[in-house]
């Protein structure tokens, strides 16, 4: 809807009640042990930064949805990002029945990709604010470079900052504020909305978190794009931008800012405004969102650096006058056996006594047939021996590459690019991996496929 603020939900948080007792508390320079119960620190300390480096599909609604709703959209949903409001007098659900710490450190820990947001003080010139009575504009008044609106940006900050941490957001997590569509033309509105925004990111990045800006691409991500090639040294910005522009188009490109700005891996976009969706038999009414922030794939180390991934696995056999197991191969599958606890001899590239004990053991272990060959069923149980989480499309890191690997094994031909992101070339192979079972195939690893590989079940070609 362009020109049009785009219909928004939101999610309320802890913020509300913390910010006024413990602000002061809270913002306290980095290092210093901050008050509060010994969990609440805990769950701070161990969660990771959100969304952190992530490209892939999310989705923002009004209300936190529950743990179960999330457990269903996890498996059986394609998003793998989710917005949560987390503080600001103007957001539409104030009382969430479900968002507390417990809830982001549960979130963060399967592998959701948290999008905070604030929605408090909104433009002068925007007609549907305030929606309570009790939730201010943003000052338009030019006094002294706008002075009243940057102090409200800054105060809008710290509450949220407050939120963030009561609620586990750790330092290094990227806090979007929600800046509704307004009357691009109106200069004080357009100019007081600049300056609060000014105020916001400037609380936010010395408190040492990221600062975001979701607004309608037709108003404030305009005006911050103009404010950014014409006066660039004027205002601080937002290092993200979250863009409104329903186009239904699942990317980050939009006519209202230009192509150099925010690139790379700093855009995401909302798509798509407010419909229902269902997966698993769970219905939410949800926006629909395109994330571009990057990605971090990064390796894993095994015995020292040896190299464990190769483009195919055929079967390791004991040598013969005519013929021996490749050296680099016979290496990687000892390594990969002894970080499974089962081969304790040398790590050279020989195939001996020792290694077929290890096989055997393994085979043993696994309930495969006991023989000194190590096939195509052994190769994809011991890729997927480890940590089993949902994958798809966005997903980054080890265990992609060990479903990666896996895919491998299953069929000598595929020579899937074994990169630790979880690419269309991935989703591809495991649909037909699936499908090569006889299920419908919808490209998500979750328990049943991580239960198919590691016991080496496959029904034909995949490549």
């Amino acid at each position: 809807m362009l020109g049009v603020t785009p219909r928004r939900t939101f999610a309320a948080g802890l913020g509300a009640l913390l910010a006024g007792v413990l602000a002061a508390t809270l913002l306290l320079a980095p290092g210093t042990p901050r008050p509060g119960p010994d969990g609440l620190r805990l769950a701070a300390a161990s969660n990771p930064v959100t969304p952190g480096a992530f490209t892939g599909h999310g989705f923002d609604q009004c209300q936190a949805p529950s743990q179960s709703a999330m457990n269903t959209w996890l498996n059986y949903s394609p998003y793998l990002a989710v917005g949560i409001y987390i503080s600001g007098k103007s957001r539409g659900c104030r009382n969430q029945t479900y968002l507390d710490a417990a809830w982001v450190r549960t979130q963060l820990a399967k592998g959701w990709k948290l999008l905070p947001i604030t929605l408090g003080p909104q433009a002068s010139c925007n007609p549907r604010f305030p929606r309570y009575g009790d939730d201010p504009r943003i000052n338009p008044s030019s006094s002294n470079t706008y002075y009243k609106a940057r102090m409200q940006g800054r105060a809008e900050a710290k509450s949220a900052i407050a939120a963030a941490r009561s609620l586990g957001i750790v330092a290094g997590s990227t806090l979007f504020y929600d800046l509704e569509g307004f009357t691009f033309d109106n200069t004080s509105c357009r100019e007081s909305a600049l300056w609060f925004l000014n105020g916001w990111t400037s609380v936010v990045h010395n408190n040492h978190y990221k600062s975001g800006l979701y607004s309608s691409a037709g108003s404030g991500i305009k005006a911050v794009d103009n404010a950014r090639v014409y006066r660039p040294t004027t205002f601080k910005l937002p290092d993200r931008l979250w863009i409104a522009d329903w186009d239904g188009k699942a990317n980050t490109s939009s006519t209202y800012v230009r192509n150099d700005g925010w690139q790379p891996d700093r855009r995401m976009k909302q798509y798509q405004g407010g419909h229902n969706e269902t997966y698993g038999g769970v219905t939410i009414n949800i926006d629909r969102d395109y994330v571009a922030f990057g990605q971090d794939a990064s390796a894993a180390s095994h015995c020292g650096g040896m190299n464990v991934t190769f483009d195919h696995y055929y079967a390791v056999k004991p040598p013969t006058k005519t013929a021996k197991p490749n050296p680099a191969v016979v290496k990687a599958l000892k390594c990969l056996l002894k970080e499974r606890g089962t081969f304790t001899g040398s790590m050279n590239g020989t195939y001996g006594s020792g290694l077929r004990s290890a096989i055997n053991a393994w085979q043993r272990a696994h309930h495969m047939w006991v023989n000194p060959i190590f096939g195509r069923k052994n190769w994809m149980a011991l890729h997927t021996a480890t940590s089993h989480p949902v994958l798809k499309t966005g997903s980054a890191g080890e265990s992609v590459r060990n479903l990666q690997r896996a895919l491998d094994a299953v069929d000598v031909r595929l020579k899937l690019p074994v990169n630790g992101v979880f690419t269309s070339a991935t989703k591809k192979a495991l649909v037909a991996y699936q499908k090569s079972l006889g299920w419908r195939g919808d490209g998500i690893a979750r328990s049943s496929t991580w239960t198919a590989l590691s016991t080496g079940r496959y029904g034909g070609p995949i490549s």
